[in-house]
């Protein structure tokens, strides 16, 4: 008797990139056309441009995860898990489950969207005690340490103790790290109202960036108008400057400045996932190197979006590659999978193109700057703008209407400064949160490929 096996497709990652494959595959692929399973360690799509409004409580963490589940007529398999190499000679990718079972799961094709992880680098005590703003475990996180240094400012009689609890670093300069601060320090703003032994003049953010402008991006214009917004709310900003070490209780600049805290968040950037350096593969900057139809050269059936690709941006030219944003990886994630249905059914491929529509940054309240297909907008003209974009760009009604209505409560009702005190016993720094020690190396994965059987989890 023989037995037909259809092709397998392998997504590896449920960030906007991934998810769009997956949907895309569904809707265009006939049932018995190919089997298609998705590797992640959350059974969520985390909508990221949302995080920093988790971390100031004006949404509950369930409005931006969006689930997988939700819809019966999928038929995706999800894998519970994170794929920690990638062998693409033997066509096995190498997946550690949830419960820490090592798997190696066979494709014919695989489709690489893991995303990006935070971006450090070599300063002292930086990652035992700084915070990272990537994942909502994170976001949810830093709200309760934030609202903890209240209540412990709160109840102190140490004045330094006191000053110390309530001055907070932010350190990045581009759109998470502006948010954040911007997000967290209306937050503490509007603390002052419910903790009248707190001293309003010793609330103090600094946002730092060794860049000589905030969010380059946006243009000029539109950049000095967000830090005008920032510096008008007691937002200290200091550009050319990072962080030269990071304690338990101060953090020096390398200005030279010894600033006593207990919160350095730091968003300095994001890089590819180390996945993509198990492949053994060229890679831009750890991204990888693909065509402008998002295949690895010389590897059958490999494909690569997203934060963690290369991908050529012909819309711009001159050898420019997309930049790891949300509107990117969405699109690219449906012409990959139609480039992967093209490859199954014999046929020929299309190349990525897309224009940027432009950028949004929600500061927070009626504050905000967006550039909509290269129209500069501030204040509340621009906040319309860039809460109708997110909430547009939501991939379910259920997310819409959570988000909505978080909206709306929090401009009626105002701040709360519930601490749920999940992670009260045990503190939790940006080490903790994105496990980047646990990939491999091309060497282990090829070991582990041809020394282990095949597990499932």
């Amino acid at each position: 008797m023989n037995t037909v096996t259809r092709p397998r497709i392998l997504v590896v990652g449920a960030g906007f990139a991934g998810v769009e494959c997956v949907r895309r595959l569904e809707r265009k692929l006939a049932p018995d056309e190919a089997d298609v399973t998705l590797v992640t360690p959350f059974s969520y799509q985390l909508y990221l441009p949302l995080l920093p409004q988790v971390a100031s409580g004006v949404l509950t963490p369930q409005s931006i995860a969006l689930s997988l589940r939700r819809s019966k007529r999928y038929r995706t398999r999800i894998l519970p898990g994170g794929a920690i190499g990638v062998d693409p000679k033997a066509k096995v990718c190498v997946v550690r489950t949830i419960t820490d079972k090592i798997v190696n799961e066979p494709y014919d094709y695989i489709v690489l969207a893991p995303g990006s992880v935070t971006r450090t680098f070599d300063i002292p005590g930086l990652t035992e005690h700084a915070f990272g703003m990537k994942t909502l475990a994170e976001a949810a996180y830093i709200r309760d340490h934030v609202i903890t240094q209240l209540d412990l400012a709160d109840a102190s009689d140490d004045p330094a103790e006191r000053a110390a609890r309530l001055q907070f670093v932010v350190v990045g300069g581009g759109y998470a790290g502006t948010e954040t601060a911007a997000c967290l320090q209306r937050l503490t703003h509007a603390a002052v109202d419910r903790y009248p032994r707190l001293d309003p003049g010793l609330i103090k953010w600094h946002l730092i960036d060794i860049a000589p402008k905030l969010m380059p991006e946006l243009g000029d214009k539109l950049g000095r108008s967000a830090q005008e917004v920032l510096k008008r709310r007691g937002i200290d900003v200091s550009l050319g400057v990072s962080i030269d070490k990071a304690g338990a209780e101060e953090v020096t600049f390398t200005d030279g400045r010894v600033v006593p805290t207990h919160t350095l968040i730091w968003t300095a950037g994001v890089v590819a996932s180390p996945l993509m350096a198990t492949l053994g593969a060229e890679t831009v900057r750890g991204r990888l190197a693909v065509t402008p139809e998002m295949c690895l050269p010389g590897h059958d059936g490999v494909f690569a979006l997203g934060d963690s690709a290369a991908v050529p941006d012909l819309a711009k030219g001159d050898d420019a590659v997309c930049p790891p944003t949300a509107q990117h990886a969405m699109r690219q994630g449906k012409k990959v999978a139609d480039n992967v249905i093209a490859t199954l059914r014999g046929q020929s491929m299309q190349p990525y193109v897309h224009k940027d529509l432009g950028l949004v940054v929600d500061l927070g309240g009626k504050d905000a700057v967006s550039k909509p297909l290269g129209v500069e907008l501030r204040g509340v003209t621009a906040q319309a703008v860039a809460r109708g974009y997110h909430w547009s760009a939501l991939r379910t009604n259920v997310a819409k209407a959570r988000v909505m209505t978080n909206w709306l409560l929090n401009a009626v009702a105002g701040d709360d400064f519930v601490r749920t005190g999940f992670q009260a016993r045990k503190p939790a720094r940006l080490k903790d949160f994105e496990f980047t020690d646990a990939y491999l190396t091309p060497e282990q994965v090829r070991a582990l490929v041809e020394g282990k059987a095949l597990e499932s989890p």
